[in-house]
């Protein structure tokens, strides 16, 4: 692949402290913290694993089908390449602004605070999970458009996720999709990326021809975002 999208270049700076879009950025953050023990919390907290292999069963539920390097090994490599990639794209921002997280302002708890000392030395914008999420549910919506809004739909909550966590801003999170975007674009033009794509789909209609069910926990999604 050739360069990853420089995220300095496509992005403005993030909103500035005291600004009206800061503010904006506050009240949305200070709005979610009544979701804590929730099914939505919940499932941010699952959705904040990437991890491999249960950071692929995230769009299992969306998509319909199991998702594992068992039952779908080029989906599994497809989407760890992926996530490497639209993860990486949002660094030269990341690094440049170091944007302090909401829990650092605010004080409230977070998902995973066995991860709070990494993330307080990790900017906050743009988010860096949003952008893979994202880039995930772009590419899966476009092997399975039976299922595209499902998909995408999955894709904006995986990356409100990182909000409800506690650990961005929204602006990070809308920051993160246009990294995600621009990162699918550029893995287009990638014939290795497009042989993995045609691979993928094929398995993944193959799965659902035979009924199988998502390995997701589905029951959760529902209550969480339903």
């Amino acid at each position: 692949m050739e360069a990853l999208p420089d995220s300095l270049k496509l992005l403005t700076a993030p909103p500035k402290p005291g600004s009206a879009a800061d503010s904006l950025d506050m009240a949305r953050a200070k709005a979610t913290i009544d979701t804590q023990g929730s099914p939505r919390w919940e499932l941010a907290t699952i959705d904040a694993d990437l991890h491999f292999p249960a950071a692929a069963r995230i769009f299992s539920c969306a998509l319909g089908v199991p998702i594992s390097q068992e039952a779908t090994p080029r989906l599994y490599t497809l989407l760890r390449r992926t996530l490497t990639d639209a993860g990486l794209a949002t660094y030269r921002a990341k690094t440049h602004y170091q944007r302090p997280r909401p829990f650092m302002r605010n004080g409230q708890a977070i998902c995973t605070p066995n991860d709070e000392a990494k993330l307080r030395e990790d900017g906050s914008y743009p988010s860096g999970h949003t952008s893979g999420g994202w880039a995930w549910a772009l590419i899966l919506s476009e092997m399975a458009p039976e299922r595209r809004d499902q998909l995408l739909s999955r894709g904006i909550e995986y990356g409100n996720s990182r909000s409800i966590c506690n650990v961005h801003w929204s602006s990070d999170v809308e920051a993160g999709r246009l990294i995600g975007s621009a990162t699918v674009a550029q893995l287009h033009a990638d014939p290795v990326f497009r042989a993995d794509l045609k691979a993928a789909s094929a398995e993944i209609k193959a799965l659902r021809m035979r009924g199988l069910p998502p390995n997701g926990n589905c029951s959760l999604e529902t209550r969480a975002l339903n």
